[in-house]
């Protein structure tokens, strides 16, 4: 089979490897298609982590084989499936207060090898916690969005939004764009902020209440305190952009009392909020990077039955063509990519797919 590995280099080598298979349970899944994550692109443009990794976990895939032992478990050679690639314990203290992806089992479980594979291994944990069937009304690239709207979704609810809340979104990639669905969803009127007009556009397509192009700090910060609450500023900020000037946009169009969730990596190492910021105003700052397995069923709820609209943010790409790919998205061409792995088969026979 093949696969996409990670370099020395700012890009990607696709090579042939073995196809996985099943030890003890689990499932053998021949994966149709994979989204590319922003925090792919973070590993493969700054070289982080080990080489001849395997990036890659929003995935759409069909269960070519499946062997398990829990009985309960609902599915079945030929279904088509998107998944979580982490699964926490539920034991663990971090599990009890519901800080899911701080579970050490969490962080060491994943696909094998990653998403950008044309076959994964799934464990029955991953069966039995966070693979969902994708619903017959939801095609192959919406579902792909399952788990990065159930990133949102987790983010939003970690904000505890309430009704009429002003938020902003910092930052309308495509995560900026599903963050502010979803937090329009819980009751919050959305603002979005961004520097390029095609974006600040999807995002008025796509229903946010208000979208304003970023100009310069003092202008734009000005104009969204004059727009909230008679001029005290936004309830919350969620901050999707990984720009170091984005966190001083934050800290002055918040209000006194306010929240910032972060939902982005800043590579820049002197990034951060000034203590005396955070004291003297009470500002809360709130971190969320990933999902639980519950946000993951919400999610597709929510793109099952329409809520979330993914309409025109995905350019899709053949397996071949990943590293341009790679390169339209860090050069801001497009929104959003999707790896077009494999089609789908009628006979679900193993062997055919060797």
């Amino acid at each position: 089979m093949k696969i996409a590995v990670s370099t020395t280099e700012q890009n990607l080598r696709i090579k042939e490897a073995e196809l996985p298979t099943i030890e003890h349970a689990g499932a053998i899944v021949k994966i149709l298609g994979c989204g590319l994550c922003g925090s792919d692109l973070v590993k493969i443009k700054n070289k982080t982590g080990a080489q001849n990794i395997v990036h890659g976990h929003e995935i759409v895939g069909e269960i070519v084989e499946i062997k398990i032992n829990n009985k309960s478990i609902p599915f079945k050679k030929g279904d088509i499936i998107v998944a979580g690639h982490h699964v926490p314990c539920y034991k663990c203290h971090y599990c009890n207060n519901k800080n899911y992806s701080m579970c050490s089992k969490f962080k060491q479980t994943n696909f094998i090898p990653g998403g950008f594979s044309e076959y994964i291994f799934l464990s029955e944990d991953h069966l039995e916690h966070t693979a969902i069937k994708v619903p017959d009304n939801l095609s192959e690239i919406d579902a792909s969005f399952c788990e990065p709207v159930a990133c949102c979704v987790r983010a939003v609810k970690r904000a505890e939004i309430k009704q009429e809340y002003k938020v902003i979104i910092i930052g309308l990639g495509s995560i900026g764009l599903l963050m502010g669905q979803v937090a329009k969803h819980y009751g919050a009127y959305v603002i979005g902020c961004d520097l390029i007009d095609e974006r600040i556009q999807a995002a008025q397509n796509l229903g946010f209440d208000e979208n304003i192009k970023f100009e310069t700090q003092e202008i734009t910060s000005g104009y969204i305190i004059s727009k909230c609450h008679h001029g005290i500023g936004t309830d919350q900020v969620f901050l999707t952009s990984g720009s170091k000037s984005s966190l001083d946009l934050a800290v002055k169009s918040v209000r006194s009392g306010g929240k910032i969730i972060i939902f982005s990596s800043i590579s820049s190492p002197d990034a951060y909020i000034h203590n005396n910021e955070i004291y003297y105003r009470e500002l809360s700052i709130i971190g969320c990077y990933s999902a639980s397995p519950e946000d993951l069923k919400d999610s597709i709820y929510m793109l099952e039955k329409g809520i979330i609209k993914t309409d025109n943010l995905t350019t899709v790409y053949d397996f071949d063509d990943i590293n341009l790919a790679v390169e339209d998205t860090i050069k801001n061409k497009i929104i959003k990519a999707y790896i077009k792995i494999s089609q789908k088969n009628n006979d679900t026979s193993k062997e055919q797919y060797k």
